[in-house]
């Protein structure tokens, strides 16, 4: 069980793949995401569902130029669209796979799309936080609520989860970073903390570094979710290829973070763990030995005495003790010395 299934601060964290545009308008491509998100592990796959006409102008820039065949980003945006019966399409097949299927909306017309095809909870992307007929559609569902920050100061932050908490939609506030791909330095995965004391919700952190390592940090910080960008290999086209994990990768960030989880949930008593361990002190800890043949009376010195394994013996840490010590035996070269042993 994951946020995502039991929407509650202090979930299991669910892992969310972030497809986006990766699949460049292809729905093959798009179903073949669905497939390398479920083999590494994802709780779910997201897209972002865009509708060209109800969202954007041709006058909107390009945030990066990357397309060779899209006169303008509002081009780009109809290439993406897929019909709402595709989209259920993609929907049935990430539940075929054990994936719940998610798509940021970008319009009230894309609301209404992903609502009427039964999409369980909701990502709002961090450009969509001053959106307030979008927002105020979303929170009409009741649905848990994902809510991305990389574009917004605090003042908008408050403002947009007050209202989401007032509703009572279970909500999760995400650190974003909107840097593609985005440094170490800029990852803020202090802020998830920060969100959780402000808030007194759950957290979670979308990723963009394009790499494991925020997302396994964001797990042994207690985020309940976690959104990072896939790729099917770093030669795919597209904006966020750069920003993205590979599914091998994916699938190791997801191994790294069930094993993290179940060290939390493990905490151990080192007092209750010496006796299963005393075997092996026997084995790797070290003894106090003759460094040779040395007769009943001798008087020991430093170079008479070593600490060497195995364990058993007077214990390595006392070797200094037994300096000016006599024998009250024989002793062969390497025999370990016993304190009857001394006189």
């Amino acid at each position: 069980m994951t946020w995502l299934s039991d929407p509650r601060p202090g979930a299991a964290c669910a892992i969310v793949a972030e497809v986006a545009q990766a699949h460049d308008g292809s729905l093959g491509m798009a179903h073949a995401y669905i497939d390398a998100a479920a083999q590494a592990g994802a709780t779910a796959i997201k897209f972002q569902t865009h509708i060209a006409d109800a969202e954007s102008t041709p006058a909107e820039p390009w945030r990066r130029r990357f397309s060779y065949q899209d006169a303008s980003r509002y081009d780009y945006w109809r290439r993406m669209e897929f019909t709402p019966e595709q989209w259920a399409g993609l929907k049935a097949h990430a539940d075929e796979r054990s994936l719940i299927f998610l798509s940021s909306p970008f319009s009230l017309e894309a609301v209404e799309l992903l609502r009427d095809i039964g999409m369980p909870a909701w990502k709002i992307a961090s450009g969509e936080l001053s959106n307030s007929p979008l927002i105020e559609a979303i929170v009409e569902t009741g649905q848990p609520i994902m809510l991305s920050s990389g574009m917004s100061d605090f003042a908008e932050i408050d403002a947009v989860v007050a209202q989401i908490t007032k509703a009572g939609c279970p909500l999760a506030v995400m650190q974003c970073s909107s840097i593609y791909p985005c440094p170490a330095e800029q990852i803020g995965i202090n802020v998830l903390d920060e969100f959780r004391r402000r808030y007194g919700t759950a957290v979670g952190l979308s990723d963009h570094s394009g790499t494991i390592f925020p997302g396994l940090a964001a797990a042994a910080f207690g985020a309940e979710v976690l959104e990072v960008h896939i790729t099917l290999c770093r030669e795919m086209f597209g904006p966020d290829v750069s920003s993205s994990v590979t599914a091998a990768e994916f699938k190791t960030l997801v191994d790294g973070i069930r094993f993290i989880e179940r060290m939390n949930r493990c905490p151990i008593d080192r007092t209750s763990i010496l006796p299963a361990v005393e075997p092996l002190r026997a084995t790797f800890m070290k003894s106090v030995v003759a460094c040779h043949d040395l007769n009943a009376g001798t008087m020991l010195t430093a170079a008479m005495v070593a600490a060497k394994k195995p364990g058993g013996g007077i214990p390595a840490g006392k070797l200094h003790e037994l300096y000016g010590r006599r024998l009250a035996r024989d002793v062969c070269r390497n025999e370990q010395l016993q304190l009857t042993d001394l006189e």
